[in-house]
């Protein structure tokens, strides 16, 4: 029952036979106000017709001895009788004649009255004085004697009504002096109005409906022949395919042979079909291909990350200095890396480097530019001439038109003496003992990988015990937030003197919280790499 009540089919029945009873309201509404204003103009013109009749009745001058002898006149009883007669052959309810108070027009003098011999209403006597029906009687009166219309029709069908719904005409009779001196009224009953008027509305409302039943029954018929059998052929098919996700061999289109709508929504879910089942094929086998890709990726991100120094405190057994470094690839893998390693028990290489692109071929490249770098630095040599000799070795290794930005430093720990050498790579931060870090504008050299036989330059810096050094790549100042808005080096130098007198864990761990606080959730797009150095000073190993 209740898959019935929500049957498109029902629904539809409903809605027609719906749109049917309100046009059948409609057009017995409109049959009903143009019958009635017909059957009213021709009542009112037979009134009319009757009252010019009567008009014609008696001249002039018979009307001068009507208003002035009343009944003693010498033609009164002759003119009533033939006002008599024209009442009944007429069908006419009253005819009368009437001389209203010109000074208000608040009461009627009769002067004739005659009433039809098949209507039982009071007649009035000659001489009386009746007070006027309504304003409306008042201002057609008006109308009559001030020369304003030629003929008045008042209308009586609601409210209370001493002689029943009827219509009066009114012409007006002048007198010898050509004024208007009395009125002839002639009153029609609306009974036989009204009763044709209800036989025609029923004889309409008769026809409408079943008109409203026949064409009901004939456009259901139709759109369930046409429209509700296809629908439900084309959700019954939907969802055997929804359970199923298989194809049966048949399609709708040789059963649905529509050239509308249906036809094409047919023909279409058949093409869906087809297409869902390709498609589900294909994403079977991109999905296993994608298990097996992620497996790779994960087990390179693996290898990346075990090429990076991942233990710390990273030579727990020298007190002069402590270093910290962090990696967070935008990808599963970078194209970003650090290291740090002691040539021999004096000296500390430092490396940080940025490799251009992203994903798979920049971790590639890293790993091969990292095991080129180390192996050159295995003996203490100049940091421009391990650059050199790195840039040739990649140059002539690889073609693939991808280059790398280095920073490359050695320490002598006994000293302090730093000595660097920057390939294209971001300015390094520098912090005395007790003061503020401050960005250290050294001079650059053309990236590794770009071109040959390029000569790289170096300079040389003392660290004084509780100097502090910052590396970043390009990364962090760039980071930026939904706003496109980045980062920038004014508000990495702030995060690093925040946390200035911290260890280079809690630095690196402060300014990676300062530059997600300012991201948020923007989607990273570099890799975020950071190393630190604390120079303590030459002391006891």
């Amino acid at each position: 029952m209740k898959r019935i009540k929500k049957s498109i089919k029902l629904k539809s029945l409903i809605w027609i036979e719906f749109l049917l009873a309100v046009f059948t309201l409609i057009m017995c509404i409109t049959g009903f106000i143009l019958f009635t204003d017909a059957l009213l103009e021709q009542y009112s013109e037979g009134a009319f017709r009757t009252a010019d009749t009567a008009a014609d009745l008696f001249t002039k001058e018979e009307l001068d001895d009507y208003l002035e002898d009343g009944e003693k006149a010498d033609t009164y009883a002759r003119t009533l009788d033939d006002l008599q007669w024209l009442c009944n052959s007429s069908q006419s309810t009253f005819i009368y004649i009437i001389q209203p108070d010109v000074s208000d027009y608040g009461h009627i003098h009769f002067i004739f009255s005659v009433i039809n011999k098949n209507m039982d209403y009071p007649l009035y006597p000659t001489g009386y004085v009746k007070e006027t029906t309504n304003d409306e009687y008042r201002e057609k009166y008006r109308n009559l004697y001030e020369g304003k219309s030629r003929r008045e029709l008042v209308i009586r069908d609601k409210g209370f009504i001493e002689t029943d719904p009827h219509i009066t005409a009114m012409v007006p009779l002048l007198n010898s002096s050509n004024e208007v001196d009395a009125i002839l009224c002639v009153q029609w009953q609306m009974d036989a109005m009204n009763h044709a008027r209800r036989t025609y509305i029923h004889i309409l409302i008769f026809i409408m409906v079943l008109l409203a039943v026949l064409v009901g029954c004939l456009l259901c018929w139709r759109l369930n022949h046409t429209l509700i059998d296809p629908v439900k052929q084309v959700t019954a098919e939907a969802a055997r395919f929804a359970a199923e996700s298989i194809t049966t061999g048949s399609r709708l289109t040789d059963t649905i042979h529509n050239s509308d709508e249906i036809g094409l929504l047919a023909e279409s879910v058949d093409r869906m079909e087809e297409q869902i089942v390709h498609y589900v094929e294909n994403l079977t086998r991109i999905t296993a291909e994608k298990e097996h890709i992620a497996t790779e990726m994960s087990l390179a991100a693996k290898i990346q990350a075990n090429m990076l120094p991942d233990q710390f405190p990273a030579f727990p057994w020298r007190r002069e200095f402590d270093i910290y470094g962090t990696m967070d690839p935008a990808k599963d893998v970078g194209g970003d890396f650090f290291d740090f390693f002691l040539v021999d028990q004096d000296h500390l290489c430092i490396v940080i480097a940025d490799v251009s692109g992203k994903g798979v071929p920049a971790a590639l490249y890293m790993m091969a530019s990292m095991i080129i770098l180390k192996d050159n630095c295995k003996a203490v040599r100049s940091p421009a001439e391990i650059l050199s000799d790195v840039n040739t070795l990649i140059c002539s290794h690889t073609n693939e038109g991808m280059f790398l930005t280095i920073w490359l430093g050695i320490l002598e720990i006994s000293t302090g003496k730093l000595k660097a050498a920057n390939a294209g790579h971001e300015y390094p931060v520098f912090r005395n003992p007790g003061g503020r870090f401050e960005i250290f504008r050294d001079k650059h050299g053309f990236v590794l990988g770009g071109m040959d036989g390029i000569i790289y330059k170096e300079y040389e810096l003392t660290l004084e015990p509780g100097a502090k050094l910052f590396l970043y790549t390009d990364g962090v100042p760039e980071a930026v937030d939904r706003s496109e808005k980045m980062f920038g080096m004014e508000r990495l130098v702030n995060a690093l003197n925040e946390y200035a007198e911290e260890s280079p864990k809690e630095i690196l761990l402060g300014v990676k919280k300062s530059v997600e606080g300012f991201v948020q959730d923007a989607d990273q797009f570099d890799d975020l790499t950071m190393v630190c150095l604390s120079y303590l000073g030459p002391g006891e190993r």
